[in-house]
This record gives C-alpha cells, structure tokens and sequence, in this order.
C-alpha cells in the first residue's frame, strides 16, 4: 500500500517551531544587540530591504546568505557570531563576542556593527544594547560593579533561573546610545542557559520599547480626544434640552463620529500591538523566575513602577476610544428615532391638511354640480321650448304654462343624469 501523503506545509510548519535556537555563550562574552524598525507602517515595509542589509553585512566578512524570504540567520562573521531575526514591524541583530573589554561597556563594543552600514539601515534604532557576560566572582565584587556602572534609584537586580545567573540594568541610555545589562553567571550554568539568559533581556528591552509607542501615540492624540469627547458631551446634551434642531444635530453628530472612526482608524493597529507587547514582556519576565538580591528591586518591580503605568494609561486611552464610539453610535440612534418622530409629525399635519382640502374639495364639487343641474336644465328647457311652442295654439295652453309642465321633468332628467354619472365615478 502507498504510505499517507503528507500535508505540503507539514515539515514547513515542524521545521519553524526549532528554527530560532538559543544562541550558546560561555562567560566571559559580550553581547552587542541592535533592533531597527521604519518609522511609519513598518509591517508593510519591504522585507527584501531588510534582507539586502543583512546580506551586506555579511559580505563584508564572507559569510554565507541566508536563504531568500528568510525571517532568521544565525552564522559565524569574522571571530563573531550573528543572529538576525524578522519580526511584524522591526528587525533585531544579534553580534555575540567571546571575551569582555577591559573598559566595562566600552562603546567600542559596538562597532562590530560598522558606521557606514549603520548609515544605510532601512529604518530606525528602536534600541541597542551591550550586554557584558562574566563568570562569577563574588558577591562583594558584583554589588560594586553595579554600583559603578548602573544608576542607582533605576537599577534592577535579580538571581534569574535558580540562581544560574545575576542579571543587573538600569534601562537608561548611556552616553554612546546604548542600554547596559550586566549577566554574571555561575559556575555550573551552561552555555545554552546563557545564550537564553541573553535573548531574555533582549526580548524585554525589545518589546518594552516597541509598547512605548503606543504610550507615545496615546500622548499625540490626547487633545483629539479630549476635544472629540466634549464635542460629543455638548451635542448629547443639547439633544436633552431640545436646544438644536435634530436634523443638524445628526448632521455634526455624522462629523464628529467621522472623526472618531478616523482616529480609531489610525490608532487601532498601535494600540492592540502595544497590548500585545506588553503581555510579551511580562511574559518574558515571568520565565526569569527571579529571586531578590542585596535588597534590589527585581525587573518585575522596575516594570510594576515604571512601565506598567504607562500600559495602563495605553489600556484607558483604548477603552475611552471604544466608550465614545459607543456613545456616538447610541446617540446617533436616538437623533434618528427623533428625527422620525419629527418627519411622522410633519406627515401627519400634511395628511391632515390633505384631508381638510379634500372635504373642501368635495364640497365645492358638489355645489358646482348643483349649479350644472341648474344650467343644463336651463338650456334644455329652453330648447324644449322652441320645439314646443308651435304646439301652444293648438293645444290652446299659454306658453307659460307649457313650459311650466316642461321644466320639471327636465330637471328631474337631469339631476338623475347627473347622479348615475357621479356614482360611475365614485
């Protein structure tokens, strides 16, 4: 029997799920990390750019391409190791060293990432980084270096993973640009344990910033909001005390729900990204299972203080869109159904006055009819008459009195013509 085909995207599908490794790294090592994003619609953006500049990149060192369409590369450039990676909206670069400078965060770490390249990036910093990785020395040793190197009302500190590591940053800009983490790592913690340690930070430092916008976009259209909403309270409130004839107060109740369905438009996608950014982070923290050390605030606690905030603040701004466009779609029906009302009024009024000229109507139809009785019967009479009158001498009656005895069959005749004509049409 044939075996059972498989589904064309079957080894596709099991192939992506291992296809972004851990990076392995032994202490010491440095790490320098960089994530770029264009600066508007940044996941419709030309991946092929994207791809362009990493390939650059590693012309310059020989190293082999990444495979057309790939979201991932991981390869070896010149004594450095590469890991790149394609997201939604940015790209992340990943330069990993062995050994640390003798200089703590020296900016020259950097520059394994070469200026003119920088130049030509198909976008924008969102971040970068240097991560420092050294082996464990004491704990005397690293509460000074933490000291030394990181602010401290901002710093955070936390044993990670069981104590296989000291994860140490103050989430600030140094003066070359960059942020500082410092990784001090057990003895026994492996170099798999490691690399992930450092793709950890990198995540949340990433995806803090990226939900940052959405707290940037909440700020900018702030005012729009805040003037959309009293527009919106004035009109329903107008509407209440019958202030404002319904008809025009549909017509600004249609421009200000333009309005709001075109700000919620644009701030739809940043919104629910930075949702989704944030559960990210938290995420990510969670699965530090940090322990306190020395007292120090742990990264969970940074974030509860700092960022947590400012994704409220992103979560209100969401809500208050959704309750005012609620509120226009409520008021929206209730102008309707009152400007029904009013057209149902009007068109009762009308119906009326229809009626009312209707009757009138009917009853000048009638007098004219009584009046055409009169007239028809008149000419008839006076052409029985004519007929008539050469019998009045032989029949020795007055012509008075012949046509006295003429006109009242005539007018009988004609008023039952004139009914059965009236009652055909009815």
């Amino acid at each position: 029997m044939a075996p059972i085909a498989d589904h064309p995207l079957r080894y596709d599908l099991i192939n992506e799920l291992h296809a972004r490794p851990f990076p392995q790294l032994q202490a010491p090592a440095t790490a320098a990390y960089l994530a770029i994003k264009r600066e508007h619609d940044a996941a419709k953006r030309d991946r092929a750019a994207d791809l362009a500049h990493l390939t650059e990149l590693l012309d310059r060192h020989g190293a082999t391409h990444p495979q057309p369409g790939a979201t991932h590369y991981f390869g070896k450039i010149g004594r450095h190791h590469l890991k790149w990676e394609s997201h939604t909206e940015f790209v992340t670069y990943t330069i990993l060293t062995d050994g640390v400078s003798e200089r703590a965060f020296d900016p020259a770490d950097f520059e394994v990432f070469p200026q003119d390249w920088l130049s030509r990036a198909p976008g924008l910093r969102v971040t970068s980084a240097l991560i420092r990785v050294t082996p464990w020395k004491s704990r005397e040793q690293l509460v000074r270096d933490i000291d030394d190197w990181f602010v401290t009302e901002s710093v955070a500190v936390a044993r990670v993973l069981d104590d296989a590591a000291v994860l140490a940053g103050d989430f600030r800009v140094d003066p070359a640009g960059h942020l500082r983490f410092l990784i001090s790592i057990a003895p026994d913690t492996g170099a798999s344990r490691t690399g992930r340690i450092v793709q950890r930070i990198c995540e949340i430092e990433t995806y803090k910033t990226m939900s940052m916008l959405g707290f940037a976009r909440v700020r900018e259209m702030g005012a729009q909001m805040g003037a959309l909403d009293d527009r919106l309270n004035r009109l329903t409130g107008g509407l209440a005390g019958g202030g404002q004839a319904p008809d025009q107060a549909l017509e600004d109740l249609l421009t200000i729900t333009a309005e709001l369905e075109g700000l919620v438009a644009k701030s739809a996608f940043r919104l629910s990204a930075t949702m989704a950014y944030e559960k990210i982070v938290n995420q990510r923290i969670e699965m530090l299972r940090e322990t306190r050390f020395n007292g120090r605030q742990t990264f969970a606690e940074f974030m509860m203080r700092r960022y947590e905030p400012a994704m409220r603040t992103v979560l209100s701004a969401r809500e208050r869109l959704e309750a005012m466009s609620g509120r226009a779609a409520r008021t929206a029906q209730l102008l309707r159904t009152k400007v029904d009302v009013q057209r149902s009024a009007q068109n009762q009024a009308l119906l009326e006055s229809m009626d009312r000229r209707a009757d009138l109507q009917l009853k000048l139809q009638r007098t004219v009819e009584g009046l055409s009785v009169v007239a028809i019967s008149y000419y008839a009479v006076s052409l029985a008459s004519y007929l008539l009158y050469p019998l009045a001498e032989p029949l020795e009656i007055s012509r008075g009195i012949l046509m006295a005895v003429v006109t009242v069959p005539i007018v009988l005749a004609v008023w039952g013509m004139v009914r059965k004509l009236r009652s055909k049409v009815d």
